[in-house]
């Protein structure tokens, strides 16, 4: 719930499924993905029907950049056929100084104005799944923990927004509000921690920025999200920034990054210092999110760097 720090044309794009999949480019998908490449999307059927296999070549074929969250703004660069070529502002990456890029397809993006499309307050999902309804309580969609949505009208137990099939509606117990300008209330290491632990045993997901499956970076950007800090996407850009920390100093909710050849070559790993030596961090293809001791593992002999973006204003 960061505040909005980079600026939007007049007319831009807000992604129109639950999650959408950035892809590497139009020909990354398969047959097989059709369940994340539609409109609607059904991520939840996608990720149970893909074997491990299958999982494991969205990143060794690189085939999936990463996701983006319903009525998430992104700027379209250029449309081929079905697809369109983007950059999504709110992450940061080495790869555009714009945003994250890459290619979805164009039915899953929703063209919207500026001044009609933003709104003073946003609502930011705090739970791990909510559903939005339309205005008699049916559900429409099932949204992902941190989806954020403009705020049209405050009731007594839910909340009207906008969103790109129009108004609907979310239960206040399971959002909360910030004003859109400011962000919100910015937290420190343990409420981090605090954030994540839910989500303990959620499968990992090549580039998955969602509570239906997050990556190892997604996951330590998300939880930062929650509360207030905005970082970059990757897990090799989020290591240049914040403040370093002595590994002898580590407090919970920093990051831990960790490189090939016991720590001497490419950053390829994040987690969240957990405290008592452990650590919080969302692993790998055909494993959850998960708590482990790094004492006599690879983690140790791979640990290279330490991080902390919370303890200070966002930049």
């Amino acid at each position: 719930m960061f505040k909005q720090s980079f600026l939007l044309p007049e007319t831009f794009h807000v992604a129109a499924v639950q999650v959408g999949t950035v892809w590497t480019n139009p020909e990354s998908p398969r047959e097989i993905d059709s369940l994340a490449t539609g409109n609607p999307t059904d991520i939840e059927k996608w990720l149970t029907d893909l074997s491990t296999e299958e999982k494991v070549a969205l990143c060794n074929d690189n085939r999936v950049q990463t996701q983006v969250l319903y009525g998430e703004a992104i700027l379209v660069t250029e449309v081929k056929g079905d697809w369109a070529r983007i950059i999504i502002p709110s992450q940061p990456s080495k790869k555009d100084e714009n945003g994250y890029p890459g290619w979805v397809p164009l039915y899953q993006l929703k063209e919207v104005k500026r001044d009609e499309w933003l709104r003073p307050e946003t609502a930011a999902v705090t739970e791990k799944h909510v559903w939005l309804e339309d205005e008699s309580g049916d559900k429409i969609i099932k949204l992902s923990y941190m989806t954020c949505l403009p705020v049209a009208k405050k009731e007594e137990s839910r909340v009207a927004v906008h969103t790109p099939h129009g108004k609907g509606y979310l239960p206040r117990e399971h959002i909360a509000i910030f004003p859109t300008d400011k962000g919100g209330k910015l937290g420190d290491g343990l409420s981090i921690i605090k954030a994540g632990e839910p989500y303990i045993g959620l499968d990992y997901l090549w580039g998955g920025m969602s509570s239906f499956g997050y990556d190892c970076s997604g996951f330590a950007y998300a939880m930062h999200k929650a509360n207030g800090f905005q970082i970059s996407r990757d897990a090799s850009d989020q290591a240049m920034h914040g403040k370093e920390i002595p590994i002898d100093q580590l407090k919970p909710g920093d990051l831990l990054f960790f490189a090939y050849e016991e720590g001497k070559g490419r950053i390829h790993h994040v987690g969240f210092y957990y405290g008592d030596g452990k650590m919080l961090h969302s692993p790998m293809t055909g494993r959850g999110i998960e708590i482990v001791c790094l004492a006599d593992t690879k983690y140790e002999r791979e640990l290279c760097i330490a991080r902390r973006y919370w303890g200070r204003e966002p930049e």
